[in-house]
């Protein structure tokens, strides 16, 4: 009997099925127990990989928990490639669909910060601008330069207060308010560094990584908060390298 991959596979990623029927151990003897252990293994793996990847999920949910639900998603959602690094990108998307944990309402925002933390990990290096090619900038030129931001930055905007939550389980921090939080990733060396922004920053942020110019940025960071302050943000990114280019006019 010839063992399809697609067998092979659900069989692999759940221990409740049956070991695939002609599947032998290279002697000619069925697998049996080697078919069990390199299961095993696999599973241990991947769930080890997520709780790797999302240590705050996995200290708020405690360890029991997370690796029961982790063995449900890995059966969900099996490895799209051999690099465990990237392993749990649906993570956060399958923990907001997962009925059991409907009251923990936060909780798929703060893997997407953990996610995210992960991608600027390990996104792609780009040089940042020197400072002084922005301030050099003619004043009528301003309104209409577009800034390039770095591959490594990531912009979560969450009803919840997720930074406060991650540093609460990762670092032992006294648990947040809950209120709305903005949280800016940036690395600005080689790890990434995670930060709550002040009023209208995001909205000023997420404009510009969408390639609106300067003047209509800033618009959208005024409209959101009035008390929104262009310099502090440009400043913020400075100072985080997150600006790799400036495009002055169309």
């Amino acid at each position: 009997m010839t063992v399809t991959q697609t067998t092979f596979h659900d069989a692999l990623l759940d221990g409740a099925r049956a070991v695939p029927a002609g599947l032998s151990d290279g002697r000619g003897r069925p697998a049996g127990n080697r078919f069990s252990v390199y299961r095993n293994n696999v599973a241990l793996s991947l769930t080890e990989a997520l709780e790797v990847g999302f240590p705050a999920v996995r200290a708020l949910l405690g360890q029991d928990a997370f690796r029961d639900i982790a063995g449900i998603f890995l059966r969900r959602h099996p490895p799209r490639t051999p690099m465990l690094m990237f392993y749990g990108a649906e993570f956060a998307d399958f923990l907001a669909g997962f009925v059991p944990l409907q009251h923990l309402e936060y909780l798929p925002d703060l893997a997407r910060l953990e996610q995210a933390l992960r991608a600027a990990y390990h996104a792609a290096d780009a040089d940042p601008i020197d400072p002084a090619d922005l301030q050099a900038l003619p004043p009528d030129t301003l309104a209409a330069t577009r800034l390039r931001l770095a591959p490594s930055l990531c912009l979560l905007r969450s009803s919840w207060p997720v930074h406060g939550l991650w540093r609460q389980a990762v670092e032992g921090q006294p648990a947040p308010e809950m209120h709305p939080q903005d949280t800016l990733i940036l690395r600005p060396g080689y790890d990434p560094e995670a930060m709550v922004l002040p009023a209208g920053a995001a909205a000023f942020i997420a404009a510009l990584h969408a390639g609106q110019p300067l003047a209509e940025a800033a618009e959208a960071g005024q409209t959101e908060a009035a008390q929104f302050d262009l310099s502090g943000a440009l400043g913020l990114l400075l100072s985080g390298h997150a600006i790799t280019a400036i495009q002055v006019g169309d």
